[in-house]
């Protein structure tokens, strides 16, 4: 009983009853959750947890396997091992080089071993005496046995053999944020959020990708009984990602073609009969592939919106002139835009010659063209000829006037701008697209990043063509190389050299093309004709540089990337490119495009002295020509950014999935969403609503494909 005079009871009695924390669900905020104060809330947020689901969904990017721990006594010199081990000494020691190198000496039951991190003194901040660190590397003799770990996971001050004998998550982390608070946060809470947890996906899905349920795979890829089970519980959100951008695309390619009236051509297979009979080889069943693809979209009343996609000479320029042929025997026009002057000419020649058996000449429309030249070509596309016209961003000027335009082709696409495509496509009554590219990569891949359009992919080489020999040459390989320019030189054929700079820089060692063209008109092309060309030339400078090396006034031209999408010179027959390990390998496969266009054998040439994991890369080069395997190659050590800017397209970052490791999941995830829109187009089925939920809460764009509230 509270007596009279209690001073502190009455101040307890007059205090508000404290706030009860709210119910816990997956939308509680984390500041909510017990060890999680403002401090520590501020620096989740920083990695995009915000709720007690994102914690959940905040999914380890590595595993150290405690599984398979080495004793320290057994860490032989030589073997690669994982050992576990508290520290009891450490420091930081220079080396006579400046080098700074972390130590640490860890100890377990059986020994000590020393530990060393080169180059990484800021590890004496974050490693302490007493913790307890888990080690992966290999063992080398060093004034005794020293393991310079390839990958480590500090585990604080626990008790000895807490690591032993489990599988380790290792989370993406911040600053104020360790990987070890982030992992015991996740432990702390798992259990009592896991039941919470329900699955979206209907059992036929899962089935589909043989995947486990959603709260089977939070546990398995927090809490893991092995690397694979960690590596199934992964490959189940990642499913699911995959499976709602395959969703949204297919449903924004649904909604773009019902808003697409078109017209419908109708395949009179007149002037295409013409063209095929007249070829001169015969087509790749791609090509095949590819025309029949192309024609069904043209004979639909809905407008054509389709990426065809090849490899360098797989062939697309000839499968869009069947496009152009079945348009133009429907009494329409055509308009095939190009990047650079150079490239709509030489476009204008080689359908030139393909056409000529058929009796059509095409209309070329640039900048250099005079003024009687440009007004016979206007006269031509406001009359209603069907015609097929060729030319640059001059397609684009108000005095153009199509009377019947219903093809628009643009060649190199990710040259132009979405603004310059529509002014191009208004000035038809909804003409068909297609759009080309040289950027090989899978169809499961191309179906993802260009999700709005239709893909055609030309997957084979026509045959006939020569392989280019590709081989890599160290520094003192030199002389020879240039020798065997020269020899293909005297033999009549033209050379590319090929830098990664213009102009030398005091940051990094690397020879430079205006140094270089000074030592090589000096030195091993003293007798030769060369020219310099790079991308601070002016516009006009460049086109006479590559006129005159195309026409063969120009034995070498000395140049940066500038050439890697140029025109066809036959005559070319050796590109060196020196430090190749500078450049990427889709990069490289651009380059080694110019040549190997001609009869004659092409050699491509890497010079230069690289590290060892640039020579493999570099060795895997010049062992295939296959765009689509280099491409594939290249997106494991770049990434997808850098080759394709999937930013651009509209493309959601995957916080789970990878496109390339995970290629038969998004294989798998396109065929159901496939299966999905065809059944219930709005997701309004009962067992669909949770998974049109997830849609809409974690895709924003959702809103505009899904009618939903």
């Amino acid at each position: 009983m509270m007596s009279r005079g209690d001073p502190d009871a009455e101040a307890r009695r007059r205090r508000p009853p404290a706030r009860p924390a709210p119910r816990l669900t997956l939308d509680t905020p984390v500041t909510y959750l017990k060890g999680v104060g403002p401090a520590r809330a501020a620096s989740l947020a920083r990695i995009g947890i915000i709720t007690a689901g994102d914690l959940l969904r905040h999914v380890p990017h590595r595993y150290e396997d405690a599984t398979t721990v080495t004793p320290i006594a057994q860490a032989e010199v030589g073997a690669d091992v994982t050992v576990l081990g508290k520290v009891i000494a450490k420091g930081v020691l220079p080396t006579r080089k400046g080098l700074r190198v972390f130590q640490a000496v860890v100890q377990d039951a059986t020994g000590m071993l020393e530990i060393a991190w080169p180059g990484q003194p800021f590890l004496d901040r974050t490693i302490n005496t007493n913790d307890w660190l888990l080690c992966t590397g290999p063992v080398r003799f060093f004034h005794g046995r020293r393991l310079q770990p390839r990958e480590f996971v500090n585990l604080g001050p626990e008790e000895e053999g807490t690591g032993e004998g489990r599988v380790l998550a290792v989370y993406p982390s911040t600053e104020g944020l360790s990987v070890r608070l982030l992992r015991a946060m996740v432990q702390q809470h798992l259990d009592a959020l896991l039941p919470l947890v329900t699955e979206p996906l209907p059992a036929w899905i899962l089935d589909a990708a043989q995947v486990p349920s959603l709260p089977q795979a939070l546990r398995m890829v927090h809490r893991p009984t092995s690397v694979a089970e960690a590596v199934r519980g992964r490959a189940r959100l990642a499913y699911e990602e995959l499976l709602c951008v395959q969703l949204l695309h297919r449903k924004a390619n649904q909604v773009a073609r019902a808003a697409r009236s078109g017209r419908a051509f109708e395949n009179r297979r007149d002037l295409t009969t013409k063209l095929r009979e007249a070829l001169p080889y015969t087509l790749t069943q791609a090509q095949v592939r590819a025309i029949r693809e192309i024609v069904h979209d043209m004979e639909s009343p809905r407008r054509m919106h389709r990426l065809l996609q090849g490899d360098v000479g797989a062939g697309k320029t000839v499968v869009a002139l069947f496009s152009a042929l079945l348009a133009m025997e429907n009494g329409a026009q055509v308009a095939l835009m190009a990047p650079t002057e150079l490239l709509a000419e030489q476009h204008a020649r080689s359908i030139e010659r393909l056409l000529a058996p058929l009796g059509i000449a095409p209309v070329l429309l640039t900048g250099r063209q005079g003024a009687r030249e440009k007004r016979a070509a206007l006269t031509r596309l406001a009359s209603h000829e069907p015609v097929l016209a060729i030319g640059t961003h001059a397609l684009l000027q108000d005095d153009v006037s199509f009377a019947n335009l219903g093809l628009v082709i643009i060649d190199e696409q990710h040259r132009f701008g979405v603004e310059q495509r529509a002014v191009l496509g208004a000035k038809g009554d909804a003409p068909d697209v297609l759009l080309m590219s040289a950027t090989p990569i899978p169809r499961s891949l191309a179906l993802t990043l260009y999700g709005d359009l239709d893909v055609s992919v030309l997957d084979e080489r026509p045959p006939g063509r020569h392989p280019v020999t590709t081989v890599v040459r160290p520094e003192t390989g030199r002389a020879k190389v240039f020798e065997f320019a020269n020899s293909q030189l005297d033999a009549g054929r033209q050379v590319y050299v090929v830098y990664p700079l213009i102009e030398t820089s005091e940051k990094i060692d690397l020879k430079a093309a205006t140094v270089m063209y000074d030592t090589l008109v000096a030195g091993a092309f003293r007798t030769r004709r060369v020219a310099l060309l790079h991308g601070r030339l002016a516009a006009d400078a460049r086109d006479l540089i590559m006129r005159r090396f195309r026409d063969g006034e120009l034995d070498v031209l000395v140049a940066t990337t500038v050439i890697e999408v140029g025109i066809d010179v036959g005559n070319a027959t050796v590109m060196i490119i020196e430090h190749p390990e500078r450049f990427g390998l889709s990069q490289l496969h651009q380059l080694r495009g110019r040549v190997g266009r001609g009869a004659e054998q092409s050699y491509c040439v890497l010079l230069g002295d690289v590290g060892t994991e640039a020579a493999e890369r570099l060795s895997l080069f010049a062992a295939t020509e296959d765009g689509f395997e280099i491409a594939r190659a290249d997106l494991k050590l770049r990434g997808m950014g850098d080759l394709f800017g999937a930013k651009q397209h509209g493309l959601p970052a995957f916080r789970v999935a990878d496109l390339l490791r995970d290629e038969a999941l998004n294989e798998t995830a396109r065929l159901v969403a496939d299966r999905l829109l065809r059944d219930d187009p709005e997701l309004e089925a009962p067992a669909h609503v949770a998974l049109r939920h997830q849609l809409t809460v974690g895709y924003a764009r959702a809103l505009d494909y899904f009618r939903v509230g």
